[in-house]
């Protein structure tokens, strides 16, 4: 059984440079990575993933049509256990609370640190084993 991440972003960049980060961990196996260029596209995709093997969201708060805070509320119904991170440019405090009262699990600002989301994506590989 694969563990996937979905990461969902309406930058087409994004993609190439999370599997550049990435690229050992997905190469070897350890994880999966599905991206999304919009907040409905993200959904589909997370319906369609099966239980337990998703662990993670990651999604972008400032896309066109359905921002990640619009999104947020409905994937947390659809996947109450699945943490989501959002990620944003602009990580005010006032951006931060919505967040958090939506059902954030944390708020990751851009650009992203890269070796602070491993250690989150290795605190969740080791808590779906």
């Amino acid at each position: 059984m694969s563990t996937y991440i979905v990461v969902v972003d309406d930058e087409p960049d994004v993609e190439s440079m999370f599997r550049q980060h990435f690229r050992r961990d997905l190469r070897s196996g350890r994880f999966a990575m599905e991206f999304a260029l919009s907040a409905p596209s993200a959904l589909e995709r997370v319906k369609a993933i099966p239980d337990p093997s998703l662990i993670l969201i990651l999604s972008d708060i400032n896309m066109p049509g359905m921002t990640g805070l619009e999104m947020l509320p409905k994937v947390r119904a659809e996947r109450p256990n699945v943490p989501v991170i959002m990620i944003t440019a602009y990580g005010d405090d006032a951006t931060r609370k919505r967040a958090t009262e939506l059902g954030a699990a944390g708020l990751l600002p851009k650009p992203i640190d890269f070796d602070l989301l491993r250690n989150e994506i290795d605190h969740r590989l080791e808590g779906s084993v």
